[in-house]
């Protein structure tokens, strides 16, 4: 069974043509489209605009970067970022679209742990390596003292 059109599949040839003359324009911008992708995107929105049979649009392109944008301001590190596993594409649905903030919080919470085990790591350190230096230098301080008096 064919998911799309004739009507379709001749405004994507069509949006393809146009991009290989340079005459394909982007809808908001005005810019020249030089992307195949972005080429097809463009016929089948067109199809779409005049009845054809489309699939409906996918939802929420922009997912993507700003989830990345989110996990590095809760992470703080590039390491949390790292760690953090690629997000799942689903279709798009009225029932996953309540499902995906409760993820998106658990995701958070477990970058948030992470975050405050390796501060609180961080600073244990910083503190055993400050006590070390404060027992090197009162060592150092004993040591020469004595030799100051009898000179």
């Amino acid at each position: 069974m064919a998911t799309y059109g004739d009507k379709a599949q001749e405004k994507v040839k069509a949006a393809m043509h146009e991009r290989k003359k340079g005459t394909l324009k982007s809808g908001t911008s005005g810019k020249k489209v030089t992307n195949p992708k972005q080429a097809i995107a463009i016929g089948l929105s067109e199809a779409r605009k005049e009845g054809g049979k489309v699939p409906p649009a996918k939802k929420g392109g922009t997912k993507k970067t700003a989830s990345k944008k989110t996990a590095a301001k809760t992470a703080g590190t590039k390491k949390a970022t790292a760690k953090k596993a690629p997000a799942k594409k689903t279709a798009a649905k009225k029932t996953s679209a309540k499902k995906a903030p409760a993820k998106k919080a658990a995701a958070k919470k477990t970058a948030a742990k992470k975050t405050a085990s390796t501060k609180s790591a961080a600073k244990k350190m910083t503190a055993k390596t400050s006590a070390g230096r404060k027992a090197a230098a009162k060592r150092s301080t004993a040591r020469k003292a004595p030799a100051k008096k009898s000179s």
